[in-house]
């Protein structure tokens, strides 16, 4: 009787690689870099802080007209792809591929639901919701730069519309966006044995072509939207917390104040990266997930509990009913609102996603697709839910009850938390929590953003050495530090523009990372 031969397997269709991760590193001052995306990276980076600090007003001009025109241009393609990213995540819980389990079938995962969860959730947003959750449904409510389809400003429809984008614009769009890619890059390290780096996930697309020239190119792309996107946020943000430590403590908000704070955020974000995930990003994002629980319960019970939930639930309907026609692109009335909010948000959320997505893949072996998606995706978008119907719809009803200064309207944006915690018993306790929570926020952003870097720059490997690790925590710092010292405020925003242009190529990138996930997960079914 005839036996079948064995054959080998189609590594082609199968989307295996003999390439091992690092294969092409170099030893460099105690570092194990990958020489093509390191270095282009670092010279990159330092060319633009150059230009920035010699030519601040026009790189400005240069790099905000460069946003302006992709999001005026391709408003339509941030929108379809926000759709479709909502529609494929949401796909993948309920199809058959959502039992393939990150790692294998016998994988576990690697850290507690909860503390999972807080290190993603940490990563993703956390810092957004501390700086947002207040000004930006007072900012649609006043109308201050347009109200979300035209709602009348300062009516009770203006207030629901105001609740509804800002859930719109932190829930299941901005989710979907790091789920993509998230899973494109856990699915294909942990269970094809790829590289950890950006480049891996478009193997099914691309074959063995990622390992050079392409991938090269979308490497360098991933660290500069990263870095870029990171030190904007760390000098932005250290002007939050200087202004939050001005209105409590009366200490003076000036350039001193904030590049103090971009230092001890800095100094513990080096210390916490090279004690690692389980040491460092963990523990700080289980500290920033209980303070932010206990802040949370504070604003709720400190306000009206039967109005917390009736803001919850207005939330949500709001949320359920402007959805679908907030994410219409086509003949849009509220045009100032729509390109000047939502879609700057969705180049915005697809700059980031390299970072959050390939940190998220980085702690998430083990769990089922179906389980990632429910977390990635649903959950923190309940959270969000909660969060802002606490901070969000509090400070509305402080106005339209004529109560603290947010009733005069938004003013400076990084107070409009402080403003509205005035209001409340404990001021002076919460508001301390809260520059606390936003500090450590940063610092948890920081240190996993330094770890996500570091593995792309490394080659896809996840352990290169402690140096290379600092190197990259210290350039965060450095660079906004600097930037703010010689440049202020105009080259932050050259460098946030620089950032949110990125958003362009990477929506298209993510695009195909959908079909490249498809291929792969089938593959595994």
């Amino acid at each position: 009787m005839n036996q079948a031969v064995k054959q080998p397997p189609n590594k082609s269709q199968d989307y295996t690689s003999d390439y091992k991760a690092g294969q092409d590193n170099i030893q460099v001052m105690g570092m194990d870099i990958h020489n093509p995306v390191f270095t282009t990276s670092a010279l990159a980076i330092v060319a633009f802080i150059v230009l920035a600090l010699i030519f601040p007003t026009e790189a400005n001009k240069m790099l905000t007209g460069a946003r302006t025109w992709s999001i005026e241009t391709f408003d339509w393609l941030f929108m379809i792809g926000g759709n479709i990213f909502v529609i494929f995540c949401l796909a993948l819980i309920f199809l058959p591929v959502g039992k393939v389990r990150l790692g294998g079938d016998s994988a576990k995962p690697d850290f507690s639901t909860m503390s999972w969860f807080s290190m993603l959730f940490a990563a993703g947003m956390g810092i957004g919701l501390m700086f947002w959750s207040v000004a930006e449904p007072v900012a649609y409510y006043t109308d201050w730069w347009g109200t979300p389809l035209n709602a009348a400003a300062k009516t009770p429809e203006g207030a629901a519309a105001a609740m509804g984008a800002t859930m719109f614009h932190w829930g299941l769009h901005p989710w979907a966006i790091y789920g993509v890619v998230a899973l494109a890059l856990g699915f294909f390290t942990y269970n094809k044995g790829l590289p950890l780096t950006i480049r891996s996930a478009f193997y099914p697309l691309f074959g063995e072509r990622v390992w050079g020239l392409l991938g090269h190119i979308i490497d360098i792309v991933a660290v500069l939207a990263t870095i870029f996107g990171l030190a904007t946020s760390l000098g932005l943000g250290a002007s939050q917390a200087a202004g939050g430590l001005n209105f409590l403590f009366g200490i003076e908000n000036n350039i001193s104040t904030q590049i103090g704070i971009i230092v001890a955020i800095s100094a513990i974000a080096i210390f916490s990266v090279v004690r690692g995930l389980d040491g460092g990003v963990k523990v700080l994002s289980n500290l920033n997930m209980a303070l932010a629980a206990v802040l949370l319960l504070f604003v709720v019970f400190a306000g009206s509990v039967s109005g917390f939930f009736g803001n919850l639930f207005g939330t949500v309907s709001a949320y359920a009913q402007d959805i679908v026609p907030l994410s219409n692109w086509v003949d849009r009335e509220d045009e100032k609102f729509y390109k000047g909010w939502t879609v700057f948000y969705w180049a915005w959320w697809v700059s980031w996603s390299p970072f959050v997505g390939m940190f998220i893949a980085r702690v998430s072996k083990g769990r089922t697709v179906r389980e990632f998606m429910v977390a990635v995706l649903l959950i923190p978008t309940l959270v969000s839910a909660v969060w802002m119907a606490a901070f969000g719809a509090q400070a509305l009803d402080q106005i339209q009850g004529g109560v603290g200064q947010l009733a005069n309207g938004l003013g400076d944006v990084s107070l409009a938390m402080f403003q509205m915690l005035e209001n409340l018993p404990m001021a002076e306790i919460t508001s301390a929590i809260a520059i606390v929570l936003v500090l450590v926020f940063f610092i948890t952003s920081s240190d996993s953003g330094s770890l996500v870097i570091d593995s792309i720059t490394a080659g896809g490997k996840v352990d290169a050495p402690v140096p290379q690790r600092i190197f990259w925590a210290v350039l965060q710092g450095l660079i906004a530090g600097v930037l703010l010292y010689g440049g202020g405020s105009e080259a932050l925003k050259a460098l946030q523009a620089g950032a949110i242009t990125t958003g362009l190529p990477f929506t298209a990138i993510l695009l195909l990372m959908c079909v490249s996930i498809y291929k792969g997960l089938k593959s595994e079914v």
